[in-house]
């Protein structure tokens, strides 16, 4: 489990934050589903197979107790790469979800559907799979009537429209707007929206942008009480360069040259200004990407 996965499941797994996603994801911002009616429910599952017990997990899930009392149940899925068989993976979810209602304690119990949101998280290319089981199938024509389809829920964040985008009410709209900037601009510039969740989002921001610092990030955005996603990329901007400057140091002794540091300094103050954090990241740990960038600015030969 990676950075990315951790942090996105902390975020969400807040009743405010996952009702603010079905909402705008499902109703189109109307409020629907209220946080307060929402019940965590175990993501983990147990599935059979050649004899032998294997777990399954979920990454987000909960209980939605609507007006009728009747219960449904919401499970996230993020993904950062498309993957081709999430079809299958969905459906074993989901099915573990529906093997429990017939479970003997739940056969007269009330019965109640399965909603499983696949939220893609990438924003440099499309979700270009199908979202149909039957698609993944070799099947024979002839056979093809008698096959159930299964169809999964994909929602691609950065390719939602600015205006959806600006449906969401909670902390998950700064991860929205940070995929839809990066895929529209490549780029991203913080608003000042107060944060509620400021130890999840920035831990979130820092994994998306690939930032290393994050915890000395966030105990310096406490200390200025840096409380949006403008203030803490301007606080992580000043980090990167610090870390720039320093690397800058050890390049220029690798390179025997005392102009090296300066050298990676500017480079860094002049990708500050432009805004390219990700870019001072990657020119500050990937030496060959850093040479390129030093060329293009002429302060390499």
């Amino acid at each position: 489990m990676n950075g990315k996965d951790i942090t996105q499941k902390m975020l969400e797994r807040y009743n405010d934050v996952f009702a603010d996603i079905v909402n705008v994801l499902l109703f189109n911002g109307k409020k629907i589903v209220d946080e307060d009616a929402l019940i965590d429910t175990p993501v983990d599952s147990a599935l059979k197979l050649d004899g032998e017990i294997h777990s399954q997990y979920r990454d987000v899930a909960k209980y939605w107790k609507n007006s009728q009392i009747n219960i449904a149940l919401f499970g996230l899925e993020n993904q950062t790469v498309p993957d081709k068989l999430m079809p299958m993976r969905v459906i074993g979810y989901d099915g573990a979800e529906y093997k429990k209602q017939v479970l003997e304690e739940n056969r007269y119990k009330k019965k109640y559907p399965v909603i499983t949101l696949v939220l893609y998280m990438g924003y440099d290319r499309n979700w270009k799979y199908s979202n149909s089981l039957l698609d993944l199938l070799e099947v024979d024509e002839n056979l093809k009537p008698y096959v159930s389809d299964y169809k999964i829920n994909i929602f691609e964040i950065a390719f939602l429209d600015r205006e959806k985008i600006d449906l969401f009410k909670s902390d998950f709209r700064m991860l929205a707007d940070y995929l839809y900037q990066m895929r529209t601009t490549d780029s991203y510039e913080g608003d000042e929206s107060d944060i509620k969740h400021v130890d999840e989002i920035l831990m979130l921001m820092s994994a998306m942008s690939g930032f290393e610092n994050v915890e000395n990030i966030i105990k310096v955005a406490h200390e200025r009480k840096v409380s949006n996603m403008k203030g803490f990329f301007e606080l992580a901007e000043e980090k990167g360069l610090e870390k720039g400057i320093e690397l800058g140091r050890t390049e220029g002794l690798e390179l025997g040259r005392e102009e090296g540091a300066d050298m990676v300094s500017e480079l860094n103050t002049i990708l500050a200004r432009e805004g390219n954090l990700e870019k001072i990241i990657k020119a500050n740990t990937d030496k060959i990407y850093r040479n390129e960038l030093l060329k293009k600015y002429r302060l390499l030969k």
